[in-house]
């Protein structure tokens, strides 16, 4: 299985706006926490399970969310292709990180926050736990366009 983004949208009319994404379902999730850093630019990289998967919205501002399938756990390649994904409180949309992925992002804006929806337990996911260097993969940089 491969990273999913499920997108959403926002209905807005005289009363204000509602942001949903219709199609993703909590039928898996374990439990949910929220992440912010403390300035722009900031990486928070790369943390890996081999059995859990993860779902992540933007509930506040921007991040760029990357995420690479695991090819060998004990010294994966650096060479691995890094799927890249902006997520922002303006566009609602999930990202699925399936299991068998490290995932990581970046703050792009003052005030990010984004939310984790879990798969596992904590304490199944804390027994799942591999964590690599913050550039080990290098996707952080801003495509000029």
């Amino acid at each position: 299985m491969e990273p999913e983004l499920l997108r959403g949208g926002i209905s807005v009319d005289d009363r204000g706006e509602v942001g949903f994404v219709n199609e993703f379902r909590f039928a898996d999730v374990r439990r949910f926490y929220t992440v912010s850093n403390h300035s722009v630019g900031f990486v928070r990289a790369w943390h890996a399970h081999r059995h859990e998967a993860k779902y992540v919205l933007a509930v506040a501002g921007a991040a760029l969310v990357c995420c690479v399938e695991i090819d060998d756990w004990e010294s994966p390649s650096p060479d691995l292709e890094v799927e890249r994904f902006v997520l922002s409180e303006r566009s609602p949309a999930v990202l699925r990180v399936p299991e068998g992925y490290a995932n990581g992002f970046m703050t792009l804006t003052p005030g990010a926050k984004l939310m984790f929806f879990s798969t596992s337990s904590l304490e199944d996911s804390l027994g799942d736990d591999i964590r690599y260097s913050a550039h080990y993969w290098d996707p952080w940089q801003i495509e000029e366009r």
